[in-house]
C-alpha cells in the first residue's frame, strides 16, 4: 500500500512538473505543440468536408428565407458585394448560385432537419477535437451526441444573433463601434463551449472566459482575413476552371476555418491551463489519457 501511495505522489509530481514546463512557453508555441499533438491537420480535414456539407446549405436557405425566397436575389449578390469581388471572380460566383426562389421547394421540415441531422457528425467531430485539446476522456457516444446537437444549435444562434446585432445597432451610427456587441455571442459561444463538450467541463469554469477570448480574436481576425482575404484570392487565380473553380475556393476555405476552429480549441486549452488553479487542473484531467499511468490503490 505504501508503495502504491509512493507511486501515485510520484507520479502527479511529475504531472505538476510537466504543467508548469508548459506554461513556460510561450503561448504561440504551446498552441502549436498541442495543434499537432492532437493531429490537428486530421481533425480540421474531417471537419471541413462537414463544414462544407452542412453550414454551407444552411446559410444558403437561410439567406432565401430572409429574402422570402425572391426570385430577383441570389446568395451571389450577397458573396460579390459583401466580398468585393469584381471581373470574373464576381461572374463566376454569378453563375454557381441560383435565386433564392430556387429553394422554396427545400424549405420544408425534411428538408431543413435533413441538414441539422447532418450537423450532429460535425459537432461530435468538434467534441472530439475539445477533448483532445483538453487532454481529456471523450463522453459515450450518446451523450457526446446530446451535448454536440446543443452546441451546434448554440452555433446557429450565435451567427444568427451577431448578424442582427451588427444590423440593428448600426442605426445608431458609427457602426464600426457598433460591431464591437455582435462579437458578444461569439465570446459567449466559445466560453461555453468546453463546459458543454468535454468531461470535468466545470472545473474551474470562471477561467473560461479565456476560450471565449481565443475563439473571438480568432473569428475576428482569422475568419475575417479568410473570408476576405484568402477566398477572393482563390478565386482569381481558379477562375479558369469555372464553377469548379468557385466549388474549390469554398472547400479550401472551409478548410482554413476548421483548421481556425481546432487552434481555437487548442489555444483556449492552453489559456485556461495556464490561468486555472495547478490543482484544479490535474483533478480536471484525472480522467484523461495522461492520468491512465497512475497506480490504482
Amino acid at each position: 500500500m505504501d508503495d502504491k501511495l509512493e507511486a501515485i505522489k510520484e507520479h502527479l509530481a511529475a504531472r505538476y512538473e510537466h504543467l508548469e514546463e508548459s506554461k513556460r512557453l510561450g503561448f504561440t508555441v504551446g498552441t502549436t505543440k498541442r495543434f499537432f499533438e492532437i493531429e490537428g491537420l486530421d481533425l480540421g480535414g474531417l471537419l471541413a468536408l462537414e463544414l462544407f456539407t452542412t453550414i454551407i446549405p444552411l446559410i444558403l436557405l437561410g439567406y432565401s428565407w430572409a429574402s422570402d425566397f425572391n426570385a430577383n436575389l441570389s446568395f451571389a449578390d450577397f458573396m460579390i458585394k459583401w466580398m468585393d469581388l469584381r471581373g470574373e471572380s464576381a461572374e463566376q460566383v454569378q453563375g454557381l448560385f441560383g435565386d433564392s426562389g430556387d429553394l422554396r421547394s427545400t424549405w420544408t421540415f425534411l428538408g431543413i432537419a435533413g441538414f441539422l441531422f447532418w450537423g450532429i457528425p460535425m459537432s461530435a467531430q468538434v467534441a472530439k477535437t475539445y477533448a483532445r485539446a483538453f487532454r481529456r476522456e471523450r463522453w459515450p457516444f450518446w451523450t457526446e451526441v446530446w451535448r454536440g446537437s446543443v452546441w451546434f444549435a448554440m452555433l446557429l444562434v450565435s451567427y444568427i444573433l451577431g448578424l442582427v446585432v451588427q444590423r440593428n445597432l448600426g442605426i445608431f451610427g458609427g457602426a464600426r463601434f457598433w460591431n464591437v456587441f455582435a462579437w458578444i455571442p461569439s465570446f459567449v459561444l466559445w466560453s461555453v463551449s468546453p463546459l458543454i463538450l468535454v468531461r470535468n467541463g466545470t472545473n474551474g469554469w470562471r477561467h473560461m472566459a479565456w476560450c471565449g477570448l481565443a475563439g473571438v480574436v480568432l473569428d475576428l481576425f482569422g475568419v475575417r482575413f479568410t473570408l476576405k482575404v484568402v477566398f477572393p484570392g482563390l478565386l482569381d487565380g481558379w477562375v479558369s476552371f469555372g464553377p469548379i473553380g468557385v466549388a474549390m475556393a469554398i472547400m479550401t476555405t472551409c478548410t482554413v476555418i476548421a483548421a481556425l476552429w481546432v487552434i481555437t480549441a487548442c489555444l483556449g486549452a492552453v489559456l485556461w491551463e495556464r490561468n486555472a488553479p495547478a490543482d484544479t487542473v490535474i483533478e480536471s484531467q484525472a480522467t484523461g489519457p495522461r492520468a491512465s499511468s497512475i497506480p490504482r490503490v
